[in-house]
C-alpha cells in the first residue's frame, strides 16, 4: 500500500491456503473431521419435561407415604385399641358407706373406650370433687389400657333430724350424702330440723354444719346437741349437756377451738361453770 497514494498492491499480499485452515479448524482430536455439533432443541425440551415429571411424582409420593403414616399414627394412638381404656382395668379406692363407691366407678367408666390420649384426668378429677363427701380426688392414667382413681371421702359433718326421727347425713358443705340405712351416728353431732330440704336453704342451718365440721373428732365425739336460732347463735351441748359452748357465727374457728380447749380442759379455768361464749373469742364469757 501506498501511503501517498493509498494503493493496495496484491502481489505483495501474504497468501493464505483457505482449504488448509478450514481443515484444521474442523478436524478431531485425532485427526477425523469432525462436524460441528448440532444442538436439537426438541430433544432436549423433551428430556427437561421428563425429568421434571419425575420430580413431582416423586414429591407426591412422598407427600402420600407421609400423610399415611401421619394418618397411620393418629389412628394408632387415638383410635385403635392400642391405648384404648379398659372398664376392668379401671380400679377405685378411697370410697365410704357415705361416698357410693358406685357413682364414684360410673364417672370413671363413662371414659372407658376412648383413648388413654383423649381421656381427660382434669374433667374426670372436677366431676369427682362435685360429689357430696369427697374433699380430693385423684385419677392417674395406667398406660396402656387402665387408670387409677383414688378419693379421699369425708365422714357426715352432721346428721339431719326430722321430727319423725329420720336421720339424714351431709357434708361441711351442706350438700347431702350417699344415703344408709343403720349407719352408726358415734362421732357425727346431730342438728335438730323440722325439714331437710328447708334447711339447708336457712343460713343459720348452713352456718352450724360448718362450725361443727371444723370441729376436732375428739371434740365432735362430745357433741351430744347442735342448735342454731340465727347464723350468729350456734350453740352446741357436750358430754350430754354438761358444757354449752357458745360459737356465734363461723368465723375465726380456730381461734374459738384453741380458747374452748384451754378453757374446758384446764379445771382452774372452767372451775365449777358450764357454758362458754366465745362468740367474741378475745374476750370469752364463761359462766
Amino acid at each position: 500500500m501506498s501511503r501517498a497514494t493509498g494503493f493496495v498492491d496484491a502481489r505483495a499480499l501474504q497468501s493464505e491456503d483457505l482449504v488448509a485452515k478450514t481443515l484444521r479448524e474442523s478436524t478431531g482430536p485425532l485427526g477425523v473431521a469432525a462436524r460441528p455439533k448440532v444442538v436439537d432443541f426438541n430433544a432436549r425440551v423433551k428430556e427437561r419435561q421428563h425429568a421434571n415429571t419425575l420430580m413431582v411424582v416423586k414429591r407426591v409420593a412422598i407427600t402420600i407415604v407421609f400423610i399415611a403414616a401421619v394418618v397411620g399414627v393418629v389412628w394408632a394412638l387415638f383410635f385403635s385399641p392400642l391405648l384404648r381404656l379398659d372398664s376392668a382395668q379401671i380400679t377405685v379406692s378411697g370410697a365410704n358407706e357415705w361416698v357410693s363407691g358406685g357413682k364414684v366407678e360410673s364417672i370413671a367408666s363413662a371414659q372407658a373406650g376412648k383413648s388413654l390420649l383423649l381421656v381427660s384426668t382434669n374433667d374426670i378429677e372436677t366431676q369427682l370433687a362435685a360429689i357430696p363427701g369427697v374433699s380430693k380426688a385423684t385419677a392417674t392414667k395406667q398406660y396402656p389400657h387402665g387408670m387409677q382413681v383414688a378419693i379421699s371421702a369425708q365422714e357426715p359433718a352432721a346428721m339431719l333430724k326430722t321430727p319423725d326421727g329420720s336421720l339424714t347425713a351431709v357434708d361441711g358443705k351442706g350438700r347431702v350424702l350417699n344415703s344408709v340405712k343403720n349407719a352408726s351416728t358415734d362421732g357425727i353431732p346431730v342438728i335438730e330440723v323440722n325439714d331437710v330440704t328447708k334447711s339447708l336453704k336457712s343460713r343459720s342451718v348452713v352456718t352450724a354444719v360448718k362450725v361443727v365440721d371444723s370441729l376436732s373428732d375428739a371434740m365432735r365425739a362430745r357433741v351430744s346437741k347442735v342448735t342454731a336460732q340465727t347464723q350468729d347463735s350456734v350453740t352446741t351441748e357436750l358430754d350430754n349437756g354438761n358444757y354449752t359452748i357458745i360459737w356465734g357465727n363461723a368465723s375465726q374457728m380456730k381461734l374459738k377451738k384453741a380458747v374452748v380447749d384451754k378453757i374446758i380442759n384446764d379445771p382452774n379455768v372452767i372451775g365449777d361453770k358450764h357454758s362458754v361464749d366465745v362468740s367474741a373469742p378475745l374476750r370469752p364469757i364463761i359462766k
